[in-house]
């Protein structure tokens, strides 16, 4: 391999730092710093890796920062033999971080729809929840994120999302309430017309539960 190929097989395999963003070194460095506020030493053996362990976890704690809803639901199955009644894909489970607190919050999310000009590859529906859940969040907010970007790409008559979260800054934290659980859905189209489907959403999810 010649020097020029050494040289540029190097730069494309090492990751480079968008402009104002914190490098891996920075990052390295604050934790150091949150370290020694907690009370600990970041030189000590047993910590003397963690810095490093704790960027590389960040990176695939937010990795839905990387990701384009658009793009995860770009491709629509046309025939479908005139399927146009719902698409449920029921209990995805998922892990996010509260953006107040950063702490986990995770659970399983539901997510129904109507197709009307086709329908989109299952996993995509999995990977939607992934893509958004992978960031700093709010429930709430997550909740209404998978519903707009459905009905942005596959323009169906109508999405149900329905998201169950167990949040650690009520567990762990705080009122300390361990097992609670958060509850938020968003309606559109015929199901936020029609109390009847969301009825049938909601029988649907619970369906086969004891």
């Amino acid at each position: 391999m010649s020097d020029v190929v050494k040289s540029l097989s190097t730069r494309l395999s090492t990751p480079v730092d968008k402009p104002g963003v914190p490098s891996r070194e920075e990052a390295e460095a604050a934790v150091r710093t949150l370290l020694r506020w907690a009370g600990d030493d970041p030189t000590r053996e047993g910590l003397q890796d963690t810095p490093k362990r704790v960027a590389k976890a960040f990176k695939e704690f937010y990795s839905g920062y990387g990701e384009d809803p658009s793009e995860i639901l770009d491709k629509i199955f046309a025939e479908v033999e005139g399927y146009d009644d719902i698409v449920l894909v029921r209990d995805i489970p998922f892990y996010s971080h509260c953006e107040h607190h950063m702490v986990p919050f995770f659970g399983v999310a539901h997510v129904a729809y109507y197709p009307t000009k086709g329908v989109v590859g299952l996993s995509k529906l999995a990977r939607l929840v992934d893509a958004y859940a992978r960031r700093l969040q709010t429930q709430e907010t997550m909740t209404s994120q998978i519903a707009k970007a459905m009905v942005d790409a596959l323009e169906p008559r109508g999405v149900a999302v329905m998201i169950e979260a167990e949040h650690m800054c009520m567990s762990m934290r705080g009122i300390q309430k361990a097992g609670a659980l958060t509850l938020t859905t968003q309606f559109t189209g015929i199901f936020k017309e029609d109390p009847a489907e969301q009825v049938r959403f909601l029988t649907l999810v619970r369906g086969g539960r004891g």
